[in-house]
């Protein structure tokens, strides 16, 4: 019997598309450690970072959520302490 495939999805907003944009090319270079079991795809639709993950198990996915949160939690700290990005002439 095939188990159905888990989904989750999760939206961050950040306070403007280019902070948004600097999350998601921060983030989008980590590939899954596995090559089966789990697949995550990132976007950007305005200020809001769009993240969905399908996985065969549900342990496999909370891996791989808990860990991107991990980095997520980094990228804000670290765009925090540089302050809002400044906007190119």
């Amino acid at each position: 019997m095939v188990s159905p495939m888990l989904q989750f999805k999760l939206c961050v907003p950040f306070p403007s598309s280019k902070e948004a944009e600097i999350a998601y090319n921060s983030l989008c270079p980590d590939a899954e450690p596995r090559k089966g079991g789990v697949s995550k795809t990132l976007s950007v639709t305005d200020n809001i970072l769009h993240v969905n993950w399908k996985a065969d198990e549900a342990r496999i996915l909370r891996v791989s959520v808990s860990s991107f949160l991990e980095h997520l939690s980094l990228v804000v700290l670290t765009m925090d302490r540089f302050g809002p990005p400044l906007d190119n002439p």
